[in-house]
């Protein structure tokens, strides 16, 4: 699976920059940033203000990995504490989960 790198400029703290990141990033950013209602420059420049080394572009990849790792484990978490209630007291169970990173104070 093959996905294009895509160069686009954002305006981050007031300045014009160019990231280049896969399709597949900018998909997940983009997802991101409507759940946390902010907008894509927003959303870099509180990645860039947090990040402690490396390139930008570098930055948002593993931002969007960390993001859904979290996801998932978070989902697996709520199943297993669901299917351990669920045995122990014999009774239906109805989990509601919601998993956030938080990016200055925003979830």
């Amino acid at each position: 699976m093959q996905s294009a790198v895509l160069k686009r400029s954002v305006v981050v703290a007031g300045h014009k920059t160019s990231v280049s990141l896969e399709d597949a990033f900018w998909n997940g950013l983009k997802e991101i940033g409507g759940e946390r209602r902010m907008t894509l420059s927003e959303l870099i420049a509180a990645i860039d203000a947090q990040r402690q080394h490396g390139n930008l572009s570098s930055a948002i990849r593993l931002f969007v990995l960390d993001f859904y790792r979290a996801q998932i484990s978070g989902a697996k978490e709520g199943h297993n504490r669901t299917h351990e209630m669920a045995v122990h007291t014999r009774a239906p169970v109805l989990l509601t989960t919601s998993n956030a990173v938080w990016v200055d104070g925003k979830a």
